[in-house]
């Protein structure tokens, strides 16, 4: 004979209460889980602020070592041009002039003996050692600049302003020629011996452009090149946007405080600090802000 066996299962009631507890259960661990949640969110929003701060800096660093030597110069919306700072929520400009490269003439006779000559309006001058990189066009050459009147790469006194070409290790300036206020030879007192004879190379202005803003909505860092070089600091967009309209290194920029002192150690090497704000807001409804803060040193010995 077969029995039948009786089949049970779950109630509506039971179910209902699964469906409560297992509620309760997962409210109690969304409480636990809430916080540390939350604050990996928060370290992360953080870091990333701190990055974009840290990769704008580095970048404006890397490119100050290779400017030319008493080429910076950090002002304020229609300020003068020259060593100084600016701070808070005005709008700062960095600006100098990037070297691609540089050698020593011949100050003495020698090998072609086209040497440099600074009686005359020279044309073209030997060079000892390496030739720089190859000339793309629109280089310049530099001599013993002093960034003041008379002896400064942006008033054209201490640089070429003709088509500079080359040819095997000759560097020809092109007519008219070019007579510069200053060699920068020099001859050592103990031993008569003649060294320096130093020459860079240049391209177009560089300038980095801070505009903070409140919260840092809005608010970037931009970095401008290929305009043209000029006696006054470019401080209007227009003639920064000339040739192109720049590049964004870090948005969200609340804060700014660059300073430039040109003869931090014995007047051979300046330093460039800069302070740069980052704010964002953050959940709770607020906001949050990171400053860093560095410091680059640049060589002024020309």
């Amino acid at each position: 004979m077969m029995h039948r066996q009786s089949q049970q299962g779950f109630t509506l009631v039971e179910m209902i209460m699964v469906i409560v507890i297992t509620g309760i259960i997962g409210g109690m661990v969304a409480v636990f889980l809430k916080a540390p949640i939350q604050q990996y969110m928060d370290v992360a929003r953080r870091a990333d602020m701190t990055d974009i701060a840290d990769t704008a800096l580095r970048r404006i660093g890397r490119d100050l070592r290779l400017a030319l030597p008493n080429s910076v110069s950090v002002t304020t919306s229609g300020g003068a041009r020259g060593a100084g700072g600016c701070t808070g929520n005005n709008i700062c400009f960095i600006e100098f002039l990037p070297t691609t490269g540089g050698g020593r003439y011949r100050s003495g006779a020698g090998g072609t003996n086209d040497i440099l000559d600074f009686t005359i309006t020279d044309i073209s001058f030997e060079v000892l050692g390496p030739m720089p990189p190859a000339f793309v066009g629109g280089e310049s050459v530099v001599v013993y600049n002093m960034g003041i009147t008379g002896a400064s790469a942006y008033d054209n006194t201490s640089r070429t302003t003709t088509t500079v070409t080359a040819a095997g290790n000759i560097i020809n300036i092109g007519a008219p020629g070019k007579l510069f206020p200053f060699d920068s030879c020099q001859t050592d007192p103990l031993t008569g011996r003649v060294g320096g004879c130093r020459f860079q190379m240049i391209t177009t202005p560089v300038s980095y452009v801070c505009a903070p803003a409140a919260n840092g909505i809005g608010g970037t860092l931009t970095r401008y090149w290929g305009y043209a070089i000029q006696p006054a600091q470019p401080t209007a967009l227009g003639t920064l946007t000339s040739v192109n309209p720049g590049a964004v290194l870090a948005n969200n920029v609340s804060s700014c405080s660059f300073a430039y002192n040109a003869f931090v150690v014995a007047q051979r090497s300046g330093l460039v600090t800069m302070n740069l704000g980052i704010t964002e807001a953050n959940p709770s409804g607020g906001y949050e802000t990171i400053t860093l803060y560095s410091a680059t040193h640049v060589s002024n010995v020309p």
